[in-house]
């Protein structure tokens, strides 16, 4: 029971689908996905920061024969921009990754699955073969390799690990708003069911009925903990104990492509592209981890400077329209990537509604492009840009 074909002409925006999608699901699920750390610095930092940069457009330029295509680590994407990695989204949208994964593919440009996901990676690339998979991994070698070795045996190309997690953040904002991993089953948690019908029937009695009870499936080798249990603990692991040695093991035993997600650092970026990484995502985890940490547009020129010119840089946090991604191609990013709009236009629309958000972005981006004076990304550098403060 999700928005049809008529009600997505009213999206005009990202931003229209996190309004709708605050109404459509529980208040515990929502708080989840749009909630930070703490105060909520770093989120407010990442959509603040485009703010300081104001385009310089060139004007008299034939634009008539621009695109928007671009390539990655080899492969042809319709648009710089993907859909970044998103936990327990089967708990917001129906078969969510699978929805996600599926727009990707229609809307051609990349997806990440999230290691925290509630379907089995190998149903996922199943149907969907050039999704790249996201890893939170322990600084324990046998699980490293156990995890390795599955997402290879699977078929994914590219292996993203995230590397911002060394502890569990103070996400107090879970506890105000009733959400916990798995969920407790409680009064308030049914009348948030009660009050919230579309979502109940049309995703989790849906899920339920067809499929089961959903478990962190892709955390590690094996199956995890049920997303609803009253006394069952969810395994984070050692993840305080990962290092560049582990790195440098991953690098070792992965023959795809390696990116490292969650870099803020120059030297981090450095060290990265020494052991082997192909590519890097400057991210703070979409304001999600340290609380106050600088933002990824704000980062991004100095690992640029860096690493630019040996691998490709690319960034997630606060993308919302298609000038934001523009911005930051002009700081010297190689690709994009978008989380919580995402995964909103999903929980409202389904399949339709990731492809309408891809639409709806991919649209600002073109008309943007000819309103600047380009005709390719490729041309999209500082040239085009000026810091206002």
């Amino acid at each position: 029971m999700q928005a049809n074909a008529r009600d997505l002409h009213n999206y005009l925006c990202l931003d229209d689908f996190e309004k709708a999608a605050g109404r459509h699901l529980p208040r515990p699920l929502f708080g989840y996905v749009a909630g930070a750390s703490e105060t909520g610095a770093s989120l407010s930092h990442n959509r603040e920061e485009f703010a300081k940069y104001a385009f310089r457009p060139r004007v008299l330029r034939d634009v008539s024969q621009r695109s928007t295509r671009t390539t990655l680590f080899g492969e042809s994407y319709s648009a710089p921009f993907g859909i970044a990695p998103m936990g327990i989204s089967a708990l917001m949208a129906y078969r969510g990754d699978l929805a996600l994964a599926q727009g990707a593919i229609r809307a051609e440009i990349p997806m990440i699955m999230s290691g925290s996901s509630l379907i089995r990676l190998e149903d996922v690339i199943a149907t969907a073969p050039s999704t790249w998979f996201q890893a939170y991994l322990p600084g324990e070698p046998e699980r490293i390799d156990a995890l390795v070795d599955r997402v290879a045996e699977a078929g994914f190309k590219t292996l993203v690990l995230t590397v911002d997690t060394a502890a569990l953040a103070n996400r107090e904002n879970n506890i105000r708003a009733g959400f916990s991993t798995p969920l407790r089953p409680s009064l308030a948690l049914a009348w948030q069911g009660i009050t919230h019908p579309r979502w109940t029937v049309g995703t989790f009695m849906r899920t339920l009925l067809q499929h089961g009870v959903p478990h962190f499936e892709n955390s590690y080798a094996t199956r995890g903990a049920p997303i609803v249990s009253s006394n069952v603990m969810r395994d984070f692991g050692r993840k305080d104990h990962l290092n560049w040695t582990h790195l440098e093991r991953i690098r070792s035993r992965w023959a795809g492509k390696l990116v490292v997600k969650g870099i803020l650092h120059p030297e981090d970026a450095a060290r990265s592209q020494a052991v082997g990484a192909d590519g890097v995502i400057v991210s703070n985890h979409g304001g999600r981890q340290l609380d106050g940490a600088l933002s990824p547009l704000a980062a991004l020129p100095a690992i640029v400077d860096q690493v630019g010119e040996r691998m490709p840089v690319m960034v997630d946090g606060g993308f919302r329209r298609g000038t934001d991604v523009m911005k930051a191609l002009a700081l010297g990013a190689r690709f994009v990537f978008v989380g919580r709009p995402f995964l909103y236009a999903a929980s409202v629309g389904g399949l339709p509604g990731v492809m309408k958000a891809a639409e709806l972005l991919h649209t600002e981006l073109y008309r943007n492009m000819a309103l600047l004076g380009i005709s390719t990304v490729d041309e999209l550098t500082g040239d085009y840009l000026v810091r206002l403060r």
